[in-house]
């Protein structure tokens, strides 16, 4: 069976061998955080288990790590155990914004965990239904299976690594955000508006066409290239709001073969919790 490590088509997952997959709905609200597990239960890709954002992919207790704070290795595993993962499975995330909640996020925590064989549906549940695909209902029930996941710490920076990102031409902090809350305009969720000085903006949006799918990878790869300069992509580290959207820009980057980069996940949620840290506002 074809591996896919960054991006399926519709057509092409419904061409997969039911077995040899593990279908994951991320569909999420932020306004509503239990909306999209019901709109699962109403109506999912056959075969399709539920990841809540807060609860599956988050663990909220931890404080002072941001609105989205990673989950310890061993919550994670036995949710993918409660899953029926395994190595040999494809997974395939997919969600209703283009892959930005929080299917990115899911791939991307399969890769810290060292999982290969995962990708995120191009163009999320509309596409699916747009090729004439079915859906069903109900909440489908999977044999458990044994996972005892480690993160590759490697592939995560710290608040010490983004606070460099100002006086280190070395390294580009690329923050996912819109433009409006990357420049301090708006704030509609974190208490401070800004971003962390130094670093640069790449709103995740960028990464899509007009229809919701992700660009050719040759033009992401101009797009990221032109950003990076003589930078290496081990020199790039991403972040967003929370640690959720700066996934999507993960994401994009290896679809265009520019693999490497690291998250600081915390991201600006986890930054301002210190008052103490600086901010930056406008374009600067």
């Amino acid at each position: 069976m074809t591996t896919y490590a960054t991006l399926i088509t519709a057509p092409e997952l419904a061409a997969l061998p039911p077995a040899g997959v593990l279908v994951v709905d991320c569909r999420f609200d932020l306004a509503d955080p239990m909306a999209a597990e019901r709109l699962h239960a109403e109506g999912h890709l056959p075969g399709a288990v539920y990841a809540h954002l807060d609860r599956d992919l988050s663990d909220l207790s931890k404080r002072g790590q941001g609105r989205h704070p990673l989950p310890d290795a061993a919550a994670f595993s036995a949710l993918l155990a409660r899953w029926g993962w395994t190595p040999a499975l494809q997974v395939v995330a997919y969600d209703a914004a283009g892959g930005a909640l929080a299917a990115a996020r899911l791939w991307w925590m399969l890769r810290l965990a060292g999982a290969s064989r995962v990708a995120v549906l191009d163009g999320g549940i509309q596409a699916w239904t747009a090729a004439g695909l079915p859906l069903e209902s109900g909440v489908p029930a999977r044999a458990p299976t044994r996972v005892e996941a480690r993160y590759d710490e490697a592939r995560l920076a710290g608040f010490d690594v983004a606070a460099r990102a100002k006086d280190d031409p070395a390294m580009l902090l690329l923050d996912a955000r819109a433009a409006p809350r990357y420049r301090g305009e708006v704030e509609p969720i974190d208490p401070v508006g800004g971003h962390v000085p130094g670093a640069r903006n790449r709103p995740f949006a960028d990464n899509l066409d007009d229809g919701g799918r992700f660009k050719r990878a040759q033009t992401l790869r101009q797009e990221f290239a032109a950003l990076l300069g003589a930078r290496r992509p081990a020199d790039v580290v991403h972040m967003c709001g929370s640690g959720v959207t700066a996934c999507h820009n993960l994401l994009a980057m290896e679809h265009a073969g520019l693999a490497g980069s690291r998250l600081f996940a915390p991201s600006w949620s986890g930054w301002v919790g210190d008052p103490t840290r600086p901010v930056a506002q406008g374009d600067a």
